[in-house]
C-alpha cells in the first residue's frame, strides 16, 4: 500500500508534473548546495534542536558542503545567532516529556512530527519553520494531519502550533566590505525573534488531504506547472538540436524524452542491484596547470578526450577539439562555434557505434564559456547582463544539461577536468582571511556539477609527487557522493583510484546486508530523520554577482479553493438520486477506510 506524506502532496498540489517526475519517475535530482538551501540549513537547524547543542548544528551545516566560502560563514552566523533563541523558548517546557522527530508510519502515511510536549494538562504539537512565511503557513494543513495520526496513536493532542525562527536576509551595499557588511546582519539578528503561532485543528483539512491522494491516485495527464509558480517547471521545454526534447526542469539529472514524447530512460526491473559490479565512475577533478590531470586521465582504457585547450601534447589518447572552427567557402568564411562541435561529438557517443569506454572533458569550465557564447549569438546580445532577467539562467541551464547528457553516455568513466582558482579569500568568523582553493568555474554553476560527479578531487603536486585529494580542509572544494570512501587522498595512480571504487562499494554492500538483517529483526524504532521532510525547495535567480543567495520567499503556496463535498456511495437499496449526504465529521472518520477499501480491491 502506498504510503504518502504531507510534503508529498502538498507537491501534486503546486504540480502533479513535478510530483511524477519526483515520486513516480523516480528522477534523480540534484542537490542544491548554495548557502542558503532551505534543506540543509533546516536539517542543521533541526539536528541541533534535538541534541540540544549550537555546536552540532553548526558541524552538520559545514559538513553538508564541499567547500566553505563567505556566504556559507554569513549563515553559521545566523545559525548562531538565532538557535540560543529556540533553546531560551524551550526553557519552558523543563520538566515536562519532550519527544523529538516522532515517526508517523501507518499504512497510508508517513511522517515526522519535530516534537511532542509531553506534561500534566495537555500534549503541545510543534512544528519549527525556518521562515518568514507565517500567514502562508498558516494555512497549510500539516499540523492537522499529524494530529488526526497522533491521536489514532493514542496522544491526545490538545494544542498545535508553528514555531518561526525568522530568517535575516540582508544584501551587500555597494562599497560595503566583509566586516561592515557582517557588523550590520548582527544588528539585524539581535532584533529578530522567534514567534509561536498556534494553530487551531480543522477536521476538514484532514478531509481534503484525503481527497488530494484519490486525486494523485486517479491522475493520468499530469498537468505541468498548472498555477505557474512551480519553480522547477519554469526554467525549461527546449529542443536541443532537433534531436531531442529536453522536458525535465534543470535540477533533475537524467529523465529524457525524444521529440515523439517517448521516454529514453526506461523503468529498470524490480530486483536489487550487486553494487559490486557497479563499476561506472563519474569524477571532477581540478588543480594548478602541469600538474598531471590530463596525464592521469590518459591513463584510463580507451579515452576519448573532448579537448578545449589545445593540451594534447603529450598524451597519445585520441581527441576531437572543442573548439571554435572557421571554414573559407569562396570569399565567405563559415564559422562553427565550439558548442555545436560539441554537441554533434556528443551526439556521435551517445549513439553508442564505438569503442570508447572513457570520455575525458579538458576542460569543464570551457564548455560553460562555450554555452555563453552560443547563448549570446542565439539572443542576439554581448553579455548576460544585457538579458539578465533570463539570460543567466539560460546559459546555466544550457551548461548543466549538457554535463547531464555527458554523464549518462554509455561509457565506463565520465571525467571532467578543471583549472583551480585561488584568487579568492574566505573571511573567517574570528576576522582572519584564508585562501579558498576551488575550481575555475563559477560558484552556483560548481556547486551544482558537484551534485552530479561521484568524487570531486584536487591534484596536488609536491616534487616529483602527486596525489589526488578527495578530503581536505572546509576551504578546499572536494568530496564526493559515495559512501565509505576509504581514503581522504591516493597517488595520482589508475589503479589506487579503481581501488577506491572497489573498496567503497565493499563497504556498501556491507551496510547493506546490515540494514536488511535490522529491519527484519527489530520492530520500527522513533528515528531522527536525515533530512527535513517538509523543508520548502529553493527557487534559484540567475545572479552572478550576489554573494548572499535569496531563499525561496514562498515556499508554502496558497492553497486551492475548498473541493466540493463527495456524495456517499448510494447502496443498493437507495432510490437513484437520493443518495445521503454525509456529514463532514463523518466523513473525516470514513476517509481512510475508504481508501484502504478501495487499495484493497484495486
Amino acid at each position: 500500500m502506498t504510503q504518502y506524506s504531507y510534503s508529498r502532496v502538498d507537491l501534486y498540489d503546486r504540480c502533479p508534473y513535478h510530483f511524477k517526475l519526483k515520486y513516480l519517475d523516480k528522477a534523480k535530482e540534484i542537490p542544491d548546495y548554495s548557502p542558503t538551501s532551505p534543506l540543509i540549513l533546516g536539517h542543521a537547524i533541526h539536528s541541533g534542536i534535538e541534541k540540544g547543542s549550537l555546536d552540532y548544528a553548526v558541524n552538520e551545516y559545514i559538513n553538508a558542503y564541499p567547500m566553505i566560502t563567505d556566504a556559507h560563514i554569513n549563515e553559521i552566523i545566523k545559525i548562531e545567532c538565532m538557535l540560543p533563541k529556540v533553546f531560551e523558548f524551550l526553557s519552558q517546557f523543563d520538566g515536562a516529556e519532550l519527544i523529538h522527530e516522532y515517526e508517523i508510519d501507518t499504512e497510508d502515511y508517513k511522517g515526522f512530527v519535530d516534537l511532542i510536549v509531553k506534561d500534566k494538562d495537555r500534549t503541545l504539537v510543534i512544528d519549527f519553520k525556518y521562515s518568514n512565511s507565517i500567514e502562508a503557513y498558516k494555512k497549510s494543513g500539516q499540523m492537522h494531519i499529524y494530529k488526526y495520526y497522533l491521536d489514532q496513536a493514542g496522544f491526545n493532542v490538545t494544542n498545535l502550533g508553528f514555531l518561526f525562527i525568522e530568517k535575516v536576509k540582508i544584501k551587500y551595499k555597494k562599497n560595503e566590505d566583509i566586516y561592515q557588511f557582517r557588523k550590520r546582519l548582527r544588528n539585524e539578528l539581535d532584533k529578530a525573534r522567534v514567534t509561536f503561532v498556534p494553530i487551531e485543528y480543522d477536521e476538514r483539512r484532514v478531509l481534503e488531504f484525503d481527497w488530494a491522494i484519490e486525486a494523485i491516485e486517479s491522475d493520468t495527464t499530469w498537468e505541468r506547472n498548472p498555477h505557474g509558480d512551480c519553480f522547477a517547471c519554469n526554467a525549461i521545454e527546449a529542443k536541443e538540436n532537433g534531436r531531442y526534447t529536453v522536458l525535465t526542469p534543470p535540477n533533475f539529472i537524467n529523465y529524457i524524452q525524444n521529440e515523439n514524447g517517448e521516454i529514453i530512460e526506461m523503468l529498470p526491473k524490480n530486483e536489487r542491484r550487486d553494487v559490486t559490479k557497479v563499476n561506472k565512475r563519474v569524477l571532477w577533478m581540478y588543480g594548478a596547470p602541469f600538474s598531471g590531470k590530463t596525464w592521469f586521465a590518459n591513463s584510463f582504457p580507451n579515452v576519448i578526450m573532448l579537448n578545449t585547450d589545445g593540451n594534447i601534447k603529450f598524451v597519445d589518447a585520441p581527441y576531437v577539439s572543442i573548439v571554435e572552427k572557421v571554414e573559407k567557402k569562396g570569399r565567405i568564411l563559415d564559422t562553427t562555434l565550439a558548442w555545436d562541435v560539441l554537441e554533434e561529438t556528443v551526439i556521435e557517443l551517445q549513439k553508442g557505434d564505438h569503442e570508447f569506454e572513457t570520455v575525458v572533458v579538458d576542460l569543464i569550465e570551457d564548455v560553460y564559456e562555450a554555452a555563453r557564447i552560443k547563448t549570446y549569438e542565439d539572443l542576439g546580445i554581448e553579455h548576460e547582463s544585457d538579458n539578465s532577467f533570463k539570460a543567466w539562467d539560460i546559459v546555466t541551464t544550457k551548461f548543466l544539461n549538457m554535463v547531464k547528457r555527458i554523464s549518462n553516455l554509455p561509457m565506463k568513466n565520465i571525467i571532467f577536468i578543471s583549472h583551480e582558482d585561488t584568487t579568492k579569500d574566505v573571511t573567517k568568523r574570528s576576522g582572519d582571511k584564508i585562501t579558498s582553493i576551488q575550481p575555475n568555474l563559477r560558484e552556483k554553476v560548481a556547486l551544482k556539477l558537484a551534485g552530479m560527479v561521484d568524487i570531486v578531487g584536487r591534484v596536488v603536486t609536491d616534487g616529483d609527487e602527486r596525489k589526488l585529494v578527495f578530503k581536505s580542509k572546509s576551504y578546499v572544494f572536494s568530496g564526493g557522493r559515495i559512501p565509505n570512501l576509504p581514503v581522504d587522498e591516493i597517488d595520482l595512480d589508475y589503479d589506487e583510484f579503481i581501488g577506491v571504487y572497489e573498496e567503497a562499494n565493499k563497504g556498501l554492500k556491507k551496510a547493506d546486508k546490515t540494514d536488511e538483517s535490522e529491519e527484519e529483526t527489530e520492530e520500527k524504532p522513533k528515528r531522527s530523520r536525515r533530512k527535513k521532510e517538509e523543508a520548502p525547495e529553493p527557487e534559484e535567480k540567475p545572479s552572478e554577482d550576489e554573494e548572499v543567495e535569496e531563499a525561496a520567499e514562498e515556499e508554502v503556496k496558497e492553497e486551492k479553493k475548498p473541493r466540493r463535498r463527495r456524495r456517499s456511495r448510494a447502496t443498493d437499496d437507495t432510490p437513484p438520486g437520493e443518495e445521503e449526504e454525509e456529514t463532514e465529521e463523518e466523513e473525516v472518520k470514513e476517509a481512510p477506510k475508504r481508501r484502504r477499501r478501495r487499495r484493497s480491491r484495486d
